[in-house]
């Protein structure tokens, strides 16, 4: 099994549940991305550029997807974490009921168009 793989499946609840959930929308929303273990967490390339990772903060109770071009998007902002960051942006999620597909596969679609425009905004 691959590292990345490892990282989800060895986490305890509820991490493990919330971060299968969201490696299943973000593989079969956009299929061509490359699962690999960068950073020491489960991080998706796309055309060999950084796409979105995973982060689950044990010691705050939350798992974060994390978009790499998240300076590009335009849907669903109230919806994204920055946490004091200055340019990435996530999804935070403390349960698996606390997922909604339909924003995360709309974040996904439009992160993908805007990934060769590249981490910041000109």
């Amino acid at each position: 099994m691959k590292p990345a793989e490892d990282y989800i499946l060895n986490q305890k609840e509820p991490f493990k549940s919330i971060l299968i959930q969201l490696q299943v929308l973000v593989e079969t929303t956009v299929p061509e991305l490359r699962l690999d273990f960068k950073y020491r967490l489960p991080f998706y390339y796309l055309n060999d550029k950084p796409f979105c990772y995973f982060n689950a903060s044990h010691k705050k109770g939350y798992v974060d997807m994390c978009l790499w071009n998240s300076a590009h998007l335009t849907v669903h902002l109230d919806k994204l974490i920055t946490d004091g960051r200055k340019v990435m942006k996530s999804l935070r999620y403390y349960s698996v009921e606390d997922i909604n597909g339909k924003v995360v596969v709309e974040l996904l679609q439009e992160a993908e168009s805007v990934n060769h425009k590249g981490f910041y905004k000109n």
